[in-house]
């Protein structure tokens, strides 16, 4: 396998699977054991990737012991500042009873035959592979021991792995674990009933959050190695222009004065697919020459006529007009019990409300890159990939070679949100490479690419109405959602919402109300929708906890009571609704529907904790107000409360928010909080400041002066994060961890600012709402 120069990615090794077993000299200890999936009552796969739509059974981690007693893990996982590159070698090297000084950390390619589902989304990486990366350490522990044994002839019952060596506990002898590789590799692999997990009394790492991130010191200072920082000595630098419209092409044509720009080395015309594309590039024209700046320079200089296709009137006015008018309709129902019309005739009170929800980009600090080269018939490709295989197959597809001939390296990603689960970037740079003879290519996609050709969070018009009896408590609840889908980027014809994005706290909101209906109206995208960190969950949570405290409000009520009111009693539920195809593999976050049914209790037990942190209830200056909202999603409960102090010209500032997270099990509790604070922030921009809009098909947001992301100055002052502790035996499932605290933070800002201006905002982003 052919890698970068040491200078270039020296920080992230890329092995193949025979690489790492056969590279690292003699004397190598390679464990690679198989996992059986867990299965339901039914039969289903759940948990782990034991799962339908192409998820392995068997996901693949490997461990090496190499003589000097280096311990290799491989990362099956792309590290996008989440610390899965850290937290999940931390496990492996906890249960090997590892001296993590002596571990090393191997990045690994895409390659799901060998290492299973590597799609680092959906909050799953340490959700799905806790245990098994717990019995991958505990079965090379094992052998280590049993190789130690049979040096000293000794029952190896009598032997104990200790802090990376092996100890004869009746006579002391040691032996570390580079003494052993050899032989140790000579061992079989433990069946599972023989493999011994530690006790939580006997972690090391686990759970203690005192292992930092292995890649944090390069970060911090410069030195890490992202996708956009690869290079050759012979590579070439490219830049498209993609049609501003979704689903157009190229109607004509001119290349000449890009030709001229020095350093301009070739232009090609690529393919646009009709929609839907899924991953596909959007084709347009590619500029390749000696330089990114040449290149750039010889883009500006092309003349080209557009074909804008379908969606050329595609306008966020018009299309946010006829969703508000949908949303006013019957839709179709997708949860029902009671008899909501009924209820509603004879409340004493009717609350409406509707709320809106722009498009979100991703805007990762690291826009899209990838470089892609094809020697001898072969392709590779680095880059910051969150799904690696996915790219590996469309690579095989696009440009009709076998699987064991595409390579794909995986680089450190700055910043993915979902974005970089689409591989659309390395599929051109690979085409482009195709085009100049297989010379590496490297295309680097502007801000402005970035922004106007994004895979957006979609857009949604929320619809809400309650019924309240002479108490104030609602007697029924009406949910309208529309909003376009993310299938359509997979399927035409899409007007309805997937069961998982329903499923994502919209037809599952746990309320106690005797009649409730949730209806889906019809809405057709115009634009590429993909998933985003906490995907429908923000449209859904917005409407549903600023609605909350709109009732409270009606009620005469305090919200925080309210709330816990309307969640009602401890209690565990489970959802079989016949209106929805809930065997859908993705409903409930793809986990099994009674081992993580929806437990109110745990909902309530955040609101309270982040309630109490926040000092709820006490007195506060004119101006100054506190939000609260609670939300499940990723089988894990998050609750916020924000402090939002807004002055007489409408500006906002918040000195505090306080979100308290229940995800099971902690362990890296240092990751949790650091995802929690970056979930704020970026719960903040989605609130106040960040939204893409359409104007004739095309994207009027072109750079962070248009789309911005919250800056330092508006920021949170502080953020505390309160981490709920679960049953410490590490035996309760495990939650999401990346994406579930961005949903309580929009709704529980909105509420904050009506309790400091008695101002209720319904329309995100809310900064320009505040000058009227």
């Amino acid at each position: 396998m052919t890698t970068v120069a040491n200078d270039v990615l020296s920080d992230i090794t890329n092995v193949s699977r025979r690489a790492f077993t056969l590279g690292l000299g003699a004397g190598v200890f390679v464990l690679a054991a198989g996992l059986k999936p867990s299965f339901g009552a039914d039969g289903q796969t759940y948990g782990g990737d034991a799962m339908p739509h192409g998820l392995k059974e068997d996901p693949l981690v490997f461990l090496s012991v190499a003589e000097d007693g280096t311990v290799s893990i491989i990362c099956h996982r792309s590290e996008m500042g989440q610390g899965i590159r850290t937290s999940l070698p931390m496990v492996m090297a906890d249960e090997l009873d590892a001296d993590w000084s002596r571990v090393k950390i191997v990045q690994a390619p895409g390659d799901e035959p060998t290492y299973g589902n590597q799609n680092t989304d959906g909050s799953r990486s340490m959700r799905h592979h806790f245990q098994p990366a717990r019995r991958m350490g505990a079965a090379a522990r094992r052998m280590l021991e049993e190789a130690a044994a049979k040096t000293w002839n000794v029952p190896v019952d009598e032997v104990e792995a200790v802090n990376h060596e092996v100890i004869h506990k009746a006579t002391g002898r040691k032996l570390g674990y580079g003494a052993l590789a050899k032989s140790a590799a000579e061992m079989s692999v433990p069946p599972r009933e023989k493999i011994s997990l530690k006790k939580p009394s006997q972690f090391r790492y686990i759970g203690k959050g005192k292992i930092g991130l292995v890649d944090n010191f390069d970060i911090t200072t410069g030195r890490a190695k992202y996708g956009i920082d690869t290079r050759f000595d012979d590579m070439l630098y490219a830049v498209i222009v993609r049609p501003p419209v979704y689903g157009g092409k190229v109607a004509k044509f001119d290349a000449t004065e890009a030709l001229k720009v020095p350093g301009v080395v070739k232009v090609v015309e690529l393919e646009s697919p009709p929609p839907p594309s899924e991953f596909q590039p959007l084709g347009g024209i590619a500029v390749i020459a000696s330089n990114t700046w040449a290149a750039i320079q010889g883009r500006d200089k092309l003349d080209i006529t557009w074909d804008h296709g379908p969606n050329a009137s595609y306008s966020t006015d018009i299309y946010h007009a006829d969703m508000r008018a949908t949303a006013q309709k019957p839709g179709k129902v997708v949860r029902s019990y009671g008899d909501v019309d009924a209820a509603m005739k004879t409340a004493a009170k009717r609350i409406t409300a509707d709320y809106y929800i722009p498009h979100h980009a991703h805007g990762t600090i690291e826009p899209p890159a990838a470089v892609a080269r094809i020697v001898d018939g072969k392709c590779e490709v680095w880059g910051p990939l969150q799904d690696p295989q996915a790219a590996r197959d469309r690579l095989v597809k696009l440009l009709g070679i076998a699987y064991e001939d595409v390579t794909v390296n995986v680089t450190l990603l700055g910043g993915g949100f979902g974005r970089k689960s689409k591989p659309d970037f390395a599929l051109e740079a690979a085409l482009l490479s195709k085009a100049v003879d297989g010379r590496p290519v490297k295309v680097t996609w502007t801000r402005e690419d970035d922004l106007m050709h994004d895979y957006l969070n979609t857009t949604a018009v929320e619809h809400l109405e309650a019924g309240l009896d002479a108490d104030g408590k609602p007697v029924a609840w009406l949910h309208r959602s529309v909003a376009p889908s993310i299938t359509s980027i997979f399927k035409p014809g899409v007007k309805y919402e997937a069961p998982f994005e329903l499923g994502m706290g919209l037809v599952d909101v746990p309320l106690d109300v005797p009649n409730l209906r949730v209806e889906n109206g019809e809405a057709e995208a115009h634009t590429r929708i993909g998933w985003f960190r906490s995907v429908t969950n923000v449209p859904h949570a917005f409407a549903i906890q600023s609605f909350v405290a709109e009732l409270a409000t009606a009620a005469g009520r305090d919200p925080k009571d309210y709330l816990l009111e309307l969640i009602g009693p401890p209690r565990r539920i489970t959802l079989k609704l016949p209106e929805l195809k809930t065997d859908d593999p993705w409903w409930n976050y793809g986990e099994h529907p009674e081992t993580y049914a929806i437990d109110t209790g745990r909902l309530r037990r955040v609101t309270e904790v982040v309630a109490q942190a926040s000092k709820w209830g006490r007195e506060l200056p004119k101006g100054r107000g506190l939000g609260i909202a609670a939300h499940r999603s990723f089988v894990t409960y998050t609750a916020a409360v924000v402090a939002a102090e807004v002055d007489g010209g409408g500006r906002i500032t918040i000195p505090r928010v306080d979100i308290a997270v229940d995800c099971g099990p902690q362990i890296n509790p240092e990751r949790i909080r650091s995802q929690m604070e970056g979930a704020v922030i970026q719960g903040v921009s989605l609130a106040t400041v960040s939204n893409i809009t359409f104007r004739d098909g095309q994207v009027e947001q072109t750079n962070f002066d248009g789309f911005e992301l919250t800056r330092i100055d508006a920021a949170p002052r502080e953020i505390h994060v309160h981490l709920v502790a679960p049953d410490e035996t590490y035996e309760e499932p495990l939650g999401g961890v990346g994406e579930p605290g961005v949903p309580p933070i929009a709704p529980a800002l909105v509420n904050a600012v009506f309790a400091a201006t008695g101002k209720r905002l319904r329309e995100l982003p809310i900064r320009d709402q505040m000058a009227s």
